[in-house]
């Protein structure tokens, strides 16, 4: 049918052995996968091929306004054309995976919204996400009642769906892990700690999580000290009419701490003057970022500034330790009006181009996509 993707493959296992291996999904020793991800990815080819064929539809249509729930709307048109996750959802892989004895009850209801956006017998009715919505401010009582801002719904939405699918059992461990602090190079200390995040917290939701370093440097003994935190997005400062690059190197720039903003030297053993740098030791499969919103002590602005950022082959290997690392732009979340009032839309890229999703779906062209109103940018 017009407008429809198919995903063909060989029925037999030992295609399905060649591929992985071709993709080098199966070389540990070059190459850090999570479990799940490598289950995930063995389980939806051999679905498919039992199937003979997974079949889709434009996944062009729309969701319905339920009240104040543009926010909901345009995140989740980003998501559906996430493919990791869509095919997850559609081909319903959860249910494969052992996980809490909890039922995934969001997770169900955000697969079928998926299941209608993509079903190949597609109309012109918009499917209308009230029981996903639903059952989301049950888990996130927050967000009842108004508009809410859409880049904490998907921080809030990520959560409850790794919570639910999450295939490792949390458990609380006491104090630093001796390795953290005796490791001999910065690699293996963030390798260690990415080990220890993935032992706890290993879903199909780790594709959208990275690793952060922050490294202090005391201006007293030159001491370097590394910490690691896990991202699931990176909100960047946004200084005047710049381009995506201004704001990563803002974001990546040096910060002295004086005595009273810093942590202890842990060979002074005291709070000294020291040098901050903020770098990806870690990146996801699909990196969210940018951000219009800043907050200070009293208040809460929006920057409208214009920010330009590149379709294809957006280069964050200079704020990490490889080089190059490249992303291609698939899906945006934009926002008009003040940080009180405002409206969502999303622009989505599929196999015929760009898509603008509002109260209608209405092709783009790329050269209408660069916009002050871009919001949440998906690579």
């Amino acid at each position: 049918m017009p407008g429809a993707s198919g995903v063909n493959v060989e029925d037999s296992r030992e295609a399905l052995c060649r591929t992985l291996v071709s993709q080098n999904g199966l070389q540990s020793e070059t190459i850090d996968i999570s479990q799940s991800v490598l289950y995930t990815s063995l389980m939806g080819l051999l679905l498919v091929t039992d199937n003979k064929v997974l079949t889709l539809g434009s996944g062009r249509l729309g969701l319905r306004n339920i009240g104040n729930t543009c926010f909901l709307n345009a995140i989740v048109q980003c998501l559906s054309h996430t493919r990791g996750l869509r095919d997850y959802c559609l081909l319903k892989l959860h249910r494969q995976e052992k996980f809490t004895k909890e039922e995934a009850k969001l997770t169900e209801a955000f697969s079928q919204v998926l299941l209608g956006l993509w079903n190949e017998n597609e109309g012109d009715t918009a499917i209308n996400p009230r029981q996903f919505y639903n059952l989301f401010k049950e888990a996130v009582p927050y967000f009842s009642g108004y508009q809410q801002d859409a880049q904490e719904f998907l921080r809030f939405l990520l959560d409850k769906l790794h919570t639910e699918i999450n295939r490792r059992p949390y458990v609380r461990r006491p104090g630093k892990e001796s390795e953290q602090k005796y490791a001999r190079f910065i690699s293996e200390e963030a390798a260690a700690m990415w080990k220890k995040h993935l032992e706890r917290d290993d879903s199909r939701i780790v594709l959208f999580s990275g690793q952060l370093r922050s490294s202090l440097q005391c201006s007293a003994c030159s001491h370097y000290s590394n910490t690691f935190d896990v991202f699931c997005d990176l909100s960047l400062p946004i200084p005047k009419k710049v381009m995506l690059r201004d704001c990563l190197d803002l974001f990546s720039q040096e910060e002295k701490l004086d005595k009273e903003n810093s942590p202890m030297c842990e060979r002074c053993t005291r709070h000294t003057e020291c040098t901050k740098r903020l770098s990806i030791q870690r990146f996801p499969q699909v990196i969210v970022i940018l951000n219009r919103f800043m907050m200070s002590r009293w208040s809460i602005s929006k920057s409208t500034a214009y920010v330009s950022f590149p379709l294809t082959n957006l280069d964050l290997g200079p704020y990490g330790p490889v080089d190059p690392v490249l992303y291609d732009l698939y899906a945006i979340c934009n926002h008009t009006g003040t940080v009180n009032m405002g409206h969502y839309t999303a622009c989505c890229l599929d196999e015929n181009g760009w898509c603008f999703y509002n109260d209608s779906v209405t092709p783009v062209s790329e050269n209408q996509l660069q916009t002050n109103q871009a919001y949440v940018l998906f690579y």
